[in-house]
């Protein structure tokens, strides 16, 4: 941070010191000199020839200067304020104008207090110039007053300026707007009427400056606005110019009268003091009336809401003329600090009156006068001297001055910091904004195109090696389709229906290894027991579908009729995972243009794209469809040319279920013979044990176990493949599908290759508004920043 200091907590504001006087400088061994005795309305005291200096008076010269004394000029500058605080003053007064108040915390002080508490006056008095007062307006909308002491021959003069920070609606501008309004002023008998000008347009920001500025000096009937946060920016120079800041805000009102304003108004105001007063770095200016009770004026008390400790507050009573008879006393114990107590105390001032101001008083007189009051009017002139540095305007000034650039060099270190923090923020915020709009959109977009086809490409072919890929995504889908389509399975039971219920076939455990049975809850067992078929229930069929047949003899209808009814419930499984496929694939294709066309222009290109784009699934979706239909057509008719599978699987099958149905007619034989064979070597007998079921009678079931073996072994070869044809068909007509001729149909559909490629292509890339207004917002806050951050660095402090 170079040569900055380090960073201090919020400072609470030093102690006031009293004024140098001409008895304090005698104690010091100087003598002011008798122009600056002069502008504090001192007489100058020497030392007596041949004396020893008595011990000097803390107490400063009461006595009114003679008129001849007092310079007409504006006579507040102390000559003897350190250069390095008139220095912190100016800082602040150039980072006011660079508008980097809107980012940081600035120092600054905010006159406050009800309507009527005499603030006009007090600005007034602080600054030489007079206020508008006619029609109110001069309490409508802030006052930003930036004083500064000018060279001894450098001519007085003012600049007055609009700064906009809010719409006409009261919304934030994303940058404040500085306006000068008119040329700069040397003739003070001129600001008057150039604020009351400069009121009327921040009250109409609808109507044009010129307007206000060069028409007639007369109210409106009615204005857009009764109050506003916009500021009135008054910078005054002169030789006699105090070196100070500060913002004269508007009254705080109970009521609002009829004709003028709304009851929204009284929110407004306090909404707007507390957006000044609340910062950590302001100091309150609170202006208190002496001619009505304290505890009727809410300004203190929305003062203590903010600082109810009293650092950052400093209270000035007004009005000490129209104090009732009798009250003096409650008063004086604010000077004396003891009620409502502030770190930098109360101050009293006396402004002109109503009569003064009419018979157009000097400025001069009105401090020559209020000298003469707290010099000659009691209880004021009976205070004690540490108290008297509390009253007068001057005395005001000065500790405003010293707080005020106290506060600031205190501050310094923290707005570097702050300053520096926000160049870092903001620069970074820029580079997350996307590039400006090219000189050459027609090759933008196709550089684009191309990159998106070619992710197109290595998302949905190739595949990318990731949990969150588009085939990793899809596989769960493929997975419950070939579940679905494996519990079409056909449940033959070589049992009578009569015993369903009673009876259990156990399961084939040849199947084992191909996962055909997991394990089922309850459901999977009600599902498979509501699609049992029983070999009556076969056996029947078959009987009803002879013809002609020889005895004995079963008809292929059957299986066909069977094979027909499982194949047609493969049609919704097929029918739901291309759905799930589609639906995964448009969302996740989505997100890949919106990655890749997302910050080109306003959207247009974007929302253009995915409609080509969902244009383009639907037609893959479409061929995909066609090809499971085809498919299913396919599978309509039995055939296999997997004969060893096939014959395989009957085999095992008809074993399975003709064991099953022995066990269950033969049961007592089966036993028998499986006891003989463990009790006798099978050696020791010509005829083999199980040659028995050759001479017992034959099974009448037998051609129903053999259709239900021919279309359960059937099943095992033509689910499998189905279950691999239809996601390879999908997975063709779709996913790959997509990215087949994408490129030729975007270029096609966005006609970017036509006659009116360059002006398609033109509109395409117009940037955002959105986006365009916050690079400019960036942007100028970048600039405010990287400004006053140079202001700092000339003084030594970057």
């Amino acid at each position: 941070m170079g040569k900055v200091l380090s960073k201090l907590n919020r400072p609470s504001f030093p102690q006031p010191t009293p004024p140098l006087t001409a008895f304090t400088m005698k104690s010091q061994g100087k003598t002011m000199p008798s122009a600056a005795n002069e502008k504090l309305g001192l007489q100058p005291t020497a030392p007596s020839p041949g004396k020893k200096e008595e011990q000097a008076s803390p107490l400063p010269i009461s006595k009114a200067p003679k008129p001849s004394q007092v310079s007409e000029d504006v006579g507040l500058a102390n000559g003897e304020l350190s250069q390095s605080r008139r220095q912190m003053l100016d800082l602040v007064n150039r980072l006011q104008t660079t508008g980097v108040q809107v980012d940081i915390d600035l120092p600054q002080i905010a006159v406050i207090g009800s309507q009527s508490a005499g603030k006009s006056s007090l600005i007034e008095s602080i600054s030489g110039i007079t206020l508008p007062r006619a029609a109110g307006t001069c309490t409508r909308c802030p006052t930003e007053c930036r004083l500064s002491r000018g060279a001894p021959n450098a001519a007085w003069q003012c600049r007055v300026a609009l700064r906009f920070t809010h719409d006409r609606t009261g919304q934030p501008l994303g940058q404040a707007r500085n306006e000068d309004f008119g040329p700069v002023i040397f003739d003070k008998a001129l600001v008057e009427e150039r604020i009351r000008r400069a009121q009327r347009a921040i009250l109409n920001p609808s109507s044009p400056r010129t307007q206000f500025l060069e028409g007639e000096d007369e109210d409106l009937d009615a204005t857009e606005l009764s109050f506003s946060s916009n500021v009135v920016s008054l910078a005054i120079s002169g030789p006699g110019v105090a070196d100070l800041s500060f913002c004269d805000l508007p009254g705080l009102i109970a009521s609002v009268g009829s004709g003028r304003g709304s009851s929204n108004d009284i929110a407004l105001v306090e909404s707007l003091v507390t957006s000044y007063i609340k910062k950590p770095s302001c100091i309150i200016l609170l202006t208190v009336a002496c001619e009505t009770d304290f505890e009727n004026q809410g300004a203190h008390r929305l003062a203590k809401l903010h600082d109810p400790e009293g650092k950052r507050t400093i209270g000035v009573l007004t009005k000490p003329d129209r104090i009732p008879t009798g009250e003096e006393r409650g008063w004086i114990s604010f000077i004396r600090n003891e009620r409502e107590p502030l770190d930098n105390n109360w101050y009293c001032v006396k402004q002109p009156s109503s009569n003064d101001i009419k018979q157009n008083i000097t400025w001069a007189e009105a401090r020559q006068r209020e000298d003469e009051f707290f010099s000659m009017t009691a209880p004021w002139s009976d205070l004690d001297g540490v108290y008297q540095k509390y009253l007068r305007t001057r005395n005001l000034v000065e500790r405003l001055s010293g707080v005020l650039s106290d506060l600031i060099a205190k501050r310094l270190p923290e707005i570097q910091e702050e300053l520096e923090r926000g160049i870092i923020a903001t620069r970074q915020a820029l580079d997350r904004l996307p590039p400006p709009p090219s000189m050459d959109p027609v090759n933008d977009i196709a550089n684009l195109l191309h990159i998106f086809t070619s992710e197109l490409q290595r998302h949905c072919i190739q595949g990318v090696p990731h949990s969150d890929g588009l085939l990793q995504a899809m596989r769960p889908a493929q997975l419950r389709f070939r579940k679905a389509i494996r519990e079409t399975a056909p449940e033959f039971i070589p049992f009578e229906r009569e015993k369903a219920g009673k009876k259990t076939l156990p399961k084939p455990r040849f199947l084992d290894n191909e996962e055909e049975y997991g394990e089922e809850g309850s459901e999977g067992l009600q599902a498979r027991a509501a699609r049992s078929v029983y070999v009556d229930e076969v056996y029947a069929r078959a009987m009803q579908a002879r013809t002609r047949e020889l005895p004995g003899s079963i008809p292929f209808v059957v299986q066909q009729a069977y094979i027909k009814e499982i194949v047609a419930k493969w049609s919704m499984p097929a029918l739901v995972y291309l759905e799930s496929v589609q639906t995964i694939l448009a969302a996740y294709v989505k997100k890949l243009v919106s990655f890749h066309f997302e910050s080109f222009g306003q959207g247009v290109l974007e929302q253009r794209i995915k409609a080509i784009v969902h244009n383009h699934l639907k037609e893959c979706f479409g061929r995909a469809e066609a090809r499971i239909k085809w498919f299913m057509e396919l599978e309509a008719l039995p055939f296999t040319l997997n004969q060893h599978y096939l014959s395989d699987y009957k085999e095992k099958f008809l074993a399975h279920y003709k064991a099953a149905r022995e066990e269950e007619i033969r049961g007592g034989v089966a036993q028998h013979i499986k006891g003989f064979q463990a009790n006798a070597p099978r050696s020791s007998y010509r005829t083999q044990p199980e040659d028995i079921y050759k001479i017992l009678p034959a099974d009448k079931m037998f051609p129903a176990i053999n259709i239900m073996a021919d279309v359960r072994a059937y099943f095992q070869v033509a689910y499998k493949r189905f279950a691999d044809n239809i996601p390879l068909a999908i997975d063709y007509e779709l996913v790959q599908g997509i990215e087949r001729d994408i490129l030729k149909t975007m270029y096609v559909r966005l006609g970017i290759n036509g006659p009116d490629g360059a002006r398609i292509a033109n509109e395409l890339a117009q940037e955002s508004l959105q986006i365009a207004d916050k690079r400019e917002d960036l942007s100028k806050k970048l600039e405010r920043l990287k400004v006053a951050n140079q202001e700092l660095s000339e003084i030594g402090l970057a």
